[in-house]
């Protein structure tokens, strides 16, 4: 059996994983666009702070794939897939068989139809080589605008924050990390970092990159002029769905998948970022990881069946603690119990529907999310305790 991945990160990776043990003997080749095995996308703000090298971004190095007899194919990008003749074809024109085709190609940083965005010194941030780039010109910039107050945009501005950066945020929505966090919450989140010196443009709308070819600065909608050396873009990702597209798979989101992770194509599988399950593309880890292990277990034969995952996410923001989980009633239509304290910026919540734990924030202290977790999992009834969690008795659960 002759299998093919197309992505080397964590869904691809966890997929060939999979399929080594069930199929010992069959051929599993990995093929990436990138020069690098399967490394920590997370990290790669501890390589722009200075934190980690190169090297420490590897999860897996050559022993790793060699003791799994697994071939890995870098620099080496897929230009088609021809269904019909089962085989990729890559840009030399070779074409490679497969018996089974995984399709793991991740997503793609999401770049706004803004002026100026194709100037020296504007970024995003995905890959090694990104990072890398964003270092060098790092070293000769000072004054760094964020466009997007998400999670990826707040974690690089605290690491060029951490090597002597003054980094201004522009963000569209009225308040930061607006998928994990409420009003009060993420008030709290500004005060801290704001604490720590960043500065915050909320609710605008960034209008025109200006400079010559060189960014020197970005311009408002409303006509605010913030000057500037660097610009790193971080308007969230789509998944990249063009393999798909041209062999002529039918996409929405993203490639859509059953609860095996197959496509309406026989033999082809896709997991990660790029995979639409149920109507929902996931776009985190713990998805990709869990898609990429049914995925590799069905394409050697066994019988595994994804039934999605909890949105949630255990984040380090700016150096803290923040986890965000199911549903955190932006909009305060369900019962909550609140516990805040401004002075320490700790923020918790615990959103309630029908008697069960549907979401919760943690911000600061994460203390009994384990339990937390359990809970939701469970979909306990928590009316008995009620009393016990309005006092943050998390030992009831």
């Amino acid at each position: 059996m002759k299998y093919i991945i197309i992505g080397n990160g964590v869904a691809g990776t966890t997929a060939a994983a999979n399929i080594r043990k069930v199929d010992r003997e069959g051929e599993i080749t990995i093929l990436s666009d990138e020069g690098y095995p399967f490394y920590s996308r997370i990290r790669l703000m501890e390589y722009i702070a200075g934190e980690i090298d190169e090297n420490g971004l590897i999860i897996y190095k050559d022993a790793w794939y060699e003791r799994n007899d697994i071939k890995l194919l870098l620099n080496t990008p897929v230009s088609g897939i021809n269904r019909y003749e089962k085989e990729i074809i890559i840009p030399s024109g070779h074409r490679l068989k497969y018996d089974r085709l995984l399709i793991a190609t991740g997503s793609l940083s999401f770049i706004p139809q803004i002026p100026g965005s194709n100037k020296k010194g504007v970024f995003t941030l995905r890959t090694i080589k990104d990072a890398i780039e964003i270092k060098r010109c790092a070293e000769q910039a000072k004054n760094v605008i964020l466009i997007g107050g998400g999670v990826l945009g707040l974690e690089v501005g605290n690491s060029l924050r951490k090597t002597g950066h003054s980094i201004t945020v522009v963000e569209f929505f009225p308040r930061l990390l607006p998928r994990q966090t409420d009003k009060e919450g993420a008030e709290i989140l500004k005060a801290q970092m704001e604490k720590m010196g960043f500065t915050f443009y909320l609710g605008a709308k960034t209008g025109d990159i200006f400079g010559d070819e060189k960014v020197r600065g970005i311009k408002l909608e409303d006509g605010t002029i913030i000057d500037c050396d660097m610009v790193i873009i971080s308007a969230g990702v789509r998944p990249d769905v063009k393999l798909a597209d041209q062999c002529g798979i039918k996409c929405g989101k993203g490639l859509p998948v059953n609860d095996r992770m197959e496509t309406e194509i026989p033999d082809i599988y896709a997991a990660g970022d790029i995979a639409e399950h149920r109507g929902i593309c996931y776009g985190i880890w713990p998805a990709a990881e869990k898609q990429g292990e049914v995925a590799g277990i069905n394409m050697a034969g066994g019988n595994a069946i994804y039934t999605g995952t909890t949105p949630s996410n255990v984040l380090k923001i700016i150096g803290i603690d923040l986890i965000a989980a199911g549903e955190i009633d932006a909009d305060g239509k369900f019962e909550s119990v609140i516990q805040k304290n401004k002075e320490k910026f700790i923020y918790r919540k615990l959103v309630i529907k029908d008697n069960i734990i549907v979401g919760c924030m943690l911000y600061g202290n994460i203390e009994g999310w384990k339990k937390i977790k359990k809970a939701m999992e469970e979909r306990r009834d928590i009316g008995s305790l009620r009393k016990n969690l309005e006092e943050w008795n998390l030992d009831v659960l």
